[in-house]
């Protein structure tokens, strides 16, 4: 019988893979002039919602439940106009996030975040961490959605 805990684990390794191939999807729809597009300087490109999903995605994840080295430059994921492999990128940080959370035992859910990880106001466990993240991809999954409907 899955518990609620296995449920919720399972549940949120399907939306990242889910959100994942949606993303995948659009991106070829775009030329690369148009995948670093920003109409006014404060807004992101599609280019920069990626990385920032990958940056967000292995700090929390990777870096902040398992334990992995901070690898994150958030400056950067905003500031970037290029990169070589946007959909390899996306798609090792999805594997290697679902790796984390499938193996992560459920009674993790309820373990109180590093105190040196920078979260968000009122996330204080695991499971709130999780669900928080899970978010926020989909969030910025429909923004690059959005902008794919836009061409």
């Amino acid at each position: 019988m899955t518990t609620p805990e296995q449920l919720f684990l399972s549940h949120s390794v399907w939306k990242l893979r889910q959100m994942q191939a949606t993303i995948e999807a659009r991106l070829p729809l775009f030329t690369p002039e148009q995948i670093w597009f920003k109409a006014k300087p404060i807004e992101n490109s599609v280019g920069n919602l990626v990385l920032h999903l990958c940056g967000n995605v292995r700090y929390y994840i990777c870096h902040g439940i398992d334990g992995q080295p901070n690898v994150r430059d958030r400056a950067a994921e905003f500031a970037s106009t290029s990169h070589d492999d946007l959909p390899g990128l996306l798609r090792s940080t999805i594997a290697d996030a679902s790796a984390v959370l499938t193996k992560l035992p459920a009674s993790r859910l309820t373990d109180t975040l590093p105190a040196d990880l920078l979260v968000p106001p009122g996330l204080h466990t695991v499971l709130e961490l999780i669900y928080q993240i899970v978010g926020h991809f989909q969030l910025h999954t429909g923004q690059i959605i959005f902008a794919a409907k836009q061409l």
